[in-house]
Order: structure tokens, then sequence, then C-alpha cells
């Protein structure tokens, strides 16, 4: 019978890291990768059973390989610590997992998630089924890249990436202050992957516009009611200020005061 660890990464994550935990306690190992929380998180996982991890942030992708070089097991199932598995997805990875050995078996899957935001399940805005990089695969058959944010995936397996069909569950935003903390965030994060490109306010105006309708209403957004709109609003500042925030590394300097002039 195959093991499989589980790595969760997080930080400051205190009011959401137990429930992950408690979601996977079936697995065979659980590490959560921590980067020095300051508000008990580590605490928790260690209460819970999981073994804590503690590595320095420099931009997801490093976060996340450093998440599998910590873990023991043949098979590794991630999650962030706003997501759940749910019974339903755990039956699905063990059957996959314990199946007979065969040459054609994949080797990584892609999880479909299901949002949840203003108490509601988010059916379109482009938040379902909403696969991040796939978070089921054999170890050694995937890396990431080190891009700071959004990283990609690396695929070291020559066989194709399935799909699983049951969806985990996430919990992105339990409130509109995280939400606002998390677009500034990710758009400091994000700048830097985009300030080798031409930008000026025109166009830091244009792709947040463009965020916004292709969110609204070409990702059908306006089916999810307010919240449809709340996240399609939250894209548009989100890139807008991803684009301001390049456009200030490129010029070397944020804004500055003016220099005052005495009168005589």
């Amino acid at each position: 019978m195959s093991r499989i660890s589980v790595y969760i990464i997080a930080f400051n994550e205190a009011e959401k890291v137990a429930a992950t935990i408690q979601s996977v306690q079936w697995a065979d190992e659980i590490i959560v990768v921590d980067s020095w929380s300051t508000d008990g998180t580590p605490e928790i996982a260690t209460q819970l059973g999981a073994k804590v991890v503690q590595v320095k942030f420099e931009g997801f992708g490093n976060l996340r390989n450093s998440a599998i070089a910590a873990c023991s097991h043949d098979w590794i199932f991630s999650l962030d610590a706003d997501e759940r598995c749910t019974p339903d997805a755990e039956k699905e990875i063990r059957a996959i997992i314990n199946a007979p050995p065969s040459a054609d078996a994949p080797d990584v899957y892609w999880m479909p998630r299901r949002n949840f935001f203003m108490g509601k399940w988010i059916q379109h805005s482009g938040w379902y089924p909403n696969y991040r990089q796939p978070q089921l695969f054999r170890k050694g058959c995937m890396a990431y890249d080190q891009k700071p944010v959004h990283e990609g995936y690396i695929l070291r397996s020559t066989k194709p990436i399935a799909h699983l069909q049951n969806p985990i569950w996430q919990f992105p935003f339990k409130n509109m202050a995280e939400v606002m903390h998390k677009a500034n965030r990710y758009s400091t994060l994000g700048a830097e992957k985009i300030k080798h490109k031409k930008i000026t306010m025109l166009t830091a105006l244009l792709h947040a516009k463009w965020a916004f309708w292709k969110h609204y209403i070409f990702k059908r957004g306006f089916l999810d009611g307010w919240a449809g709109f709340v996240i399609a609003l939250g894209n548009f500042e989100g890139t807008f200020y991803r684009y301001v925030k390049a456009l200030e590394l490129q010029k070397g300097t944020a804004w500055k005061e003016p220099q005052s002039k005495e009168t005589h």
C-alpha cells in the first residue's frame, strides 16, 4: 500500500490552518511549511500532529520546492491553508495511490477547487473549477519554477496530467480586509514579474479595465451577483496596482515629496 505526504503552506493562518490539517488527518504525514508566523500558526499545527518546517519566504515557487523536499513519502498532496480536502476527494485520492501498479497510470493530477466567497459557492467569475497547479503527484514527477507569485509547475514525467473528479473546497477570503490585504501583497510580488515591460499609467489602467471585464463579463461573474462584482473589482484594483508598482520599480523610486521653496 502506498503512503502519502500532505504539505500545507501557511503564514499567519491561525484562523484557518486547523481546519485544513483536520481535513487531511487520514494522510500518513502532514507537513506545514511556515515562514515564521507570529500568530500561533506553528503551535496549532504541532498540536494537531503536523510537522512544522520553517522556510524563509523567497517566493512561492521556492516555498513549494522546499515543501516537496520535506515530504517523506512517494505520493504528495498539496494544500494551501485556505483549502479543505473533502471526504469524496479523500476517497478518490486513496483509490489512485492504492491502485495496482500500471505502466499507463498517471503520475500527476489536476485538482478542481470549489471556492466560497461572501457566504456562497462562486460558480462563475473564473472561480470554478479553478485549477491552480497540479496538486496530487508522485514525488520527483513535479517541481515549481522560481516566480515570486503565481508560480508555474515543471512536469518531470512523460505521462500526461490527469484530472481528479471530486473538488476540494477553498475559502480564499474571510472578509473584505483580507481581500484588500492579499491584493496589496500579491500586486507587490507580481510587480517583480512585469517590471521588464514597457509600462505607463495608461497601460496600467487599460490592463486593469480588461481584468474587470474579463471576470465580470467573459467569465460571467455577473451571474454570481454582488460577489461577482466584488471579485471583478478586486481584479481591477490588483491589476492596476501591480502595474503601478512595476512602474515605480522601473523608475527606481516611490513617490517623492515635493521640495518646498521658501519665499521672501
